[in-house]
């Protein structure tokens, strides 16, 4: 059975004002994976000509919540996804658009099983982020929780 999210990306759009802003579009995105795009833009870089650091973090852990909505978007009723804590390598000086791989390292049943159960789950998301050459430029980790709604 596929489950269809290509309502995910132009959700994000909408919800968060940010990544329009920003120019993220949204790639294959399922409940396990999701890919983001940057485009090169040089209001958006810093002083040695490359996307800021900000930005970097901006589009993986957009990613990573258009992997997490994707998967959990069916449970937004009764719970609210928010990001816990993030950790991000900067590998290489990125240069030119950007695309993250955002890919859920938990499996959905489990996370929504506790969910059920009454608590408070977490689950966490990998980002690779690549520049328009194809060098993966930085890794990231967010780890994300859905808080039942009161």
């Amino acid at each position: 059975m596929t489950t269809d999210t290509s309502w995910v990306g132009p959700a994000m759009t909408q919800t968060v004002p940010w990544v329009g802003t920003a120019g993220i579009t949204f790639g294959e995105t399922t409940g396990t994976r999701a890919v983001a795009h940057l485009p090169d833009d040089a209001g958006q870089h810093n002083h040695v000509a490359g996307p800021h650091a900000a930005m970097i973090f901006g589009l993986g852990e957009t990613a990573s919540g258009a992997v997490g909505l994707a998967a959990f978007g069916g449970v937004m009723e009764r719970a609210t996804p928010l990001v816990v804590r993030s950790e991000i390598a900067y590998l290489r000086l990125a240069k030119g658009p950007l695309t993250a791989v955002a890919q859920l390292d938990r499996d959905a049943a489990e996370v929504l099983a506790e969910l059920d159960a009454g608590t408070r789950p977490e689950f966490t998301v990998s980002v690779v982020v690549t520049d328009g050459g194809g060098r993966e430029t930085s890794r990231m980790t967010v780890v994300w929780t859905l808080r039942p709604n009161r």
